[in-house]
């Protein structure tokens, strides 16, 4: 399957997934303490961005729930939110308003990426089967 493919299949997954209420406001009371945990400590401004982070990357392991067996990808999930601990430390963040639109579009590039990365990442891990092989291999004749 080609890559770009892949991921629109992925992505097409994501737009169907829809989380009931419940599911809202349990990550909403989830979301307090870390929020107060952030203020307790005077660095409130790196509280959206860390739940954004937690929430894109739980997004994603949803959306590629197939792969959990694997352990490439979560090498890879681990990785990805290591780069994200260091995108939020040393980003300069603010606590002013930001429209919801900027952020859900960062959001969403961020799932993106990710989606893009576990892609090419899938692709150089998995070993080609024996079906797979070339028509032009010394094993089969040619017509």
């Amino acid at each position: 399957m080609l890559l770009a493919k892949e991921v629109n299949n992925d992505i097409k997954a994501a737009k169907k997934i829809r989380l009931p209420w419940w599911v809202l406001l349990c990550l909403g009371i989830i979301s307090l303490p870390i929020c107060w945990l952030f203020d307790h400590f005077g660095r409130f401004a790196l509280a959206l961005p860390t739940l954004n982070s937690i929430f894109v990357l739980g997004f994603v392991i949803a959306v590629k729930w197939k792969l959990r067996r694997h352990a490439w990808f979560w090498v890879t999930i681990a990785i990805l939110a290591a780069l994200h601990v260091l995108l939020i430390l040393f980003v300069p963040w603010t606590t002013k308003w930001v429209p919801a639109l900027a952020n859900a579009g960062a959001d969403s590039a961020d799932f993106c990426i990710a989606l893009w990365i576990l892609a090419l990442v899938g692709r150089f891990i998995r070993r080609p089967t024996l079906k797979a092989k070339s028509a032009y291999s010394k094993d089969t004749p040619q017509q």
